[in-house]
């Protein structure tokens, strides 16, 4: 079976160790903003080379506002053309089209390439999620692709149980995603709220919906280790991931309340930072949980 690459972008938010691991490629988007009255144009680095993760969450905190932009056609169409030269497959794993425009590009880079190399093979997947939910799915590819399945046979696993990759997550304000477009005006409401913790997920659309109000932070990190208790399920290419965006210690809390819900089951858990594109929308302290589990059926207009 010929191999193939497995592509994504920024959203996945993988570290170099996860994407060196399982061989899985990522285009990285644009962070934008004004340092000092000298607009900054930088690569959303999942590496953190062109800012650090701390410093670019203080700067959040300090009220630097940071703006994303996805990958563009001429971006997508180069490294597309590349991979159909070495004669191989290649599997993009987009993040969802309610978050960003990038899977359309790809699209668009898809029909280009092929007008140029008609035998080449690109499947583009819309994943319906973003940061490990994304995440995720990459990971179930290159297990897939490990197994001996071909890009084809995985992109359609991949469209057949995407809306099994689950985010539960909490952010410690609804300002930035209201900010970025990322979740519903009248679902922040109650995030202004004193002390009223949102619980969101990724719903059928792969918008953000917020699910349920939780009083207190140390409340909605028990909700999110309940909630995935609730709903894990056994899974082929299972991953749990608990991801935070400067806020290990409670990552570290959130990991062990998940863990005593879980005794018995053969379950890693594996924490890892919120990288720039999702931490520009959700903000410092965002945390949560991804992985495989029931599907998905709420939101959009259901």
């Amino acid at each position: 079976m010929k191999q193939f690459a497995i592509l994504s972008d920024s959203c996945c938010d993988l570290s170099k160790e996860n994407r060196e691991k399982y061989g899985i490629d990522y285009l990285p988007m644009h962070v934008l903003y004004d340092d000092k009255g000298v607009q900054k144009d930088i690569p959303a680095d999942l590496d953190w080379q062109e800012l650090g993760f701390k410093q670019f969450y203080d700067m959040m905190r300090a009220g630097v506002r940071f703006r994303t932009a996805q990958v563009n056609a001429p971006e997508f169409e180069a490294v597309f053309e590349k991979y159909a030269e070495e004669g191989k497959d290649v599997l993009y794993i987009s993040c969802s089209t309610a978050l960003s425009n990038s899977y359309k590009q790809s699209l668009m880079a898809k029909e280009a390439v092929l007008a140029k190399y008609p035998e080449a093979k690109i499947f583009c997947v819309d994943s319906l999620n973003s940061c490990h939910g994304l995440g995720v799915l990459c990971l179930a590819a290159a297990d897939m692709r490990a197994e001996g399945k071909s890009a084809e046979e995985a992109a359609e696993y991949l469209e057949q149980h995407k809306l099994e990759a689950n985010q539960i997550v909490t952010v410690d304000s609804l300002t930035y995603l209201k900010r970025a477009g990322r979740v519903s005006a009248v679902s922040a409401v109650f995030g202004g709220l004193l002390q009223v913790k949102p619980i969101l997920i990724s719903d059928v659309t792969g918008q953000n919906l917020a699910v349920e109000k939780v009083k207190g932070r140390k409340n909605s990190l028990v909700r999110i280790a309940d909630m995935v208790a609730q709903t894990i399920t056994e899974h082929d290419y299972q991953r749990l991931f608990v991801v935070h965006a400067d806020c290990e210690d409670e990552a570290i809390i959130l990991r062990d309340l998940i863990k005593v819900r879980l005794a018995g089951k053969d379950i890693e858990i594996d924490i890892q930072p919120i990288g720039p594109i999702i931490g520009a929308s959700a903000g410092p302290g965002t945390i949560g949980a991804y992985f495989f589990g029931k599907e998905v059926t709420v939101g959009g207009n259901k």
